[in-house]
């Protein structure tokens, strides 16, 4: 079939920061390129149920922290039956920018958008179901799939999205709960619970693991749940929930394997998410979902059929809008032969929680496994003035180096401002630089990236002679 005989040269399936990125690349590559997204607004659920919303709750609860820890200036809480919407009082501001941002770069590159529910009729053509019913069939060259993820709710976790929430209906609350319990331990749960314990609603962590985030060092896991704890919270590690329901009248009820109850308004299911791909018909394309329930791709985001590539959340882990962005714009760039360097491993992960957490590179923990001899210095922000004088004094920042005290192999941070500090770290890994370039340099005085030279200089103390 020639190029002509195609609808469009490219059609990406999902609006959100792979499918954005990718349609914007192939629309500049040239091609025709239609964007298929079936929610009506544009953006997906990281613009509109999941990022920008939480961080613009997470900026007011931040507020109320410090004006709780400011009491000598001001005699501060939040009334009882506080609605929502005046904790995210800016969103609808915040969205409709970059709402009408998105929607200019899209029509400014000429691709069009279009509303509707895609599903593979086979893999060059694909059948779009609009609001009214009519369907259509779009014949296409190239497929791009980043139609993102939806929460997974176990069966034993009856959601109703008016008791029992799950991490895209959460902020559809109409009043701040006295009470929360939120189940699960990941990165969604961390930020939310400490989120809305920050806004003073008693909060109860529950998960099957020991400790939250456990994909970091446990330095900085202490940390967070110490300061989870300050706030005011509860953790409840190595628990076995058994049954959630909704008592009828006021309360969520908790029941743990061990016998403990759980009680509170209401209850938050943060048990991680899956590819958003069910209504797809992947097998009329000859795909088929992988064991991890995601799309397999190669190493050039291509699917196992050759006119079909895949980015974001549908593949899987880091699972990050900032490496689904990047996804997006290699996997147009392989489909259509353009050449790009080779991407980076090193993506910088960042937890908005509150604290926050940030990394990149091995943690302590798995630069051990595969170095077994390394040397690690850290720093608290206690150490730094900025740290003292923000009152930042909980948090730290580490970084490991090879045996010689040399290389860098991973950086990590704890504490507020941790996920635009890590940043440095990152920079001087893509460069290749040794851990005393973070002497050498001279950083402004006072901030918090002074504590790379902190950290640098112990490194640099346990180096071994000669």
């Amino acid at each position: 079939m020639s190029s002509e005989q195609f609808d469009y040269d490219v059609l990406v399936i999902g609006s959100g920061p792979a499918g954005q990125k990718s349609a914007i690349q192939a629309a500049k590559a040239g091609q025709r390129v239609g964007i298929v997204e079936r929610d009506s607004l544009f953006g997906g659920a990281c613009v509109h149920r999941g990022t920008i919303p939480s961080k613009t709750l997470r900026e007011n609860a931040l507020r109320v922290k410090h004006m709780r820890q400011n009491a000598a200036l001001a005699d501060f809480e939040l009334g009882e039956d506080t609605e929502m919407h005046t904790l995210i009082n800016r969103l609808d501001e915040v969205l409709k920018s970059h709402d009408d941002y998105m929607r200019k770069q899209i029509d400014r590159n000429n691709v069009q958008r279009i509303h509707g529910r895609a599903s593979f009729v086979d893999s060059h053509t694909v059948k779009i179901t609009k609001v009214s019913g009519e369907t259509v069939d779009l014949n296409v060259n190239i497929v791009i799939i980043a139609a993102g993820s939806y929460p997974r709710n176990p069966d034993n976790i009856p959601i109703d999205h008016e008791h029992l929430f799950d991490s895209d209906s959460i902020l559809s609350m109409l009043y701040l709960p006295s009470s929360l319990t939120v189940l699960g331990g990941g990165v969604i749960a961390s930020e939310y619970a400490s989120i809305f314990q920050a806004l003073g609603v008693k909060v109860t962590m529950i998960d099957r693991y020991p400790t939250p985030l456990g994909f970091l060092d446990s330095d900085m896991t202490d940390t967070f749940v110490h300061a989870f704890e300050n706030m005011g919270g509860t953790w409840m590690g190595s628990q076995n929930v058994e049954k959630v329901y909704w008592d009828g009248i006021s309360e969520v009820v908790t029941e743990c394997a061990d016998g403990t109850v759980v009680r509170s308004q209401k209850l938050l299911c943060a048990a991680g998410r899956l590819a958003n791909v069910k209504e797809l018909q992947l097998e009329n394309a000859g795909l088929a979902l992988n064991e991890r329930g995601l799309i397999s791709v190669d190493e050039n985001l291509c699917t196992e059929v050759s006119n079909i590539y895949a980015a974001g959340d549908v593949i899987g882990p880091p699972s990050l809008a900032s490496a689904s962005m990047e996804q997006g714009r290699r996997a147009a760039c392989n489909a259509l032969g353009l050449e790009t360097g080779s991407m980076s491993q090193l993506i910088p992960a960042g937890i908005y929680s509150i604290p926050e957490l940030s990394s990149v590179g091995l943690t302590e923990k798995q630069a051990r496994d595969q170095h077994v001899n390394i040397l690690v210095g850290t720093a608290q922000f206690s150490e730094v003035a900025r740290g003292q004088i923000s009152g930042n004094t909980e948090g730290m920042l580490k970084i490991v180096a090879d045996s010689e005290g040399k290389k860098i192999l991973g950086v990590m941070l704890v504490g507020e401002g941790s996920t635009e500090v890590v940043h440095i770290g990152h920079m001087a890994m893509l460069c290749d630089a040794d851990v005393d370039i973070f002497v050498e340099s001279t950083f402004n005085f006072p901030t918090l990236a002074e504590a790379y030279r902190v950290a640098a200089l112990e490194i640099l103390a346990q180096r071994p002679e000669g």
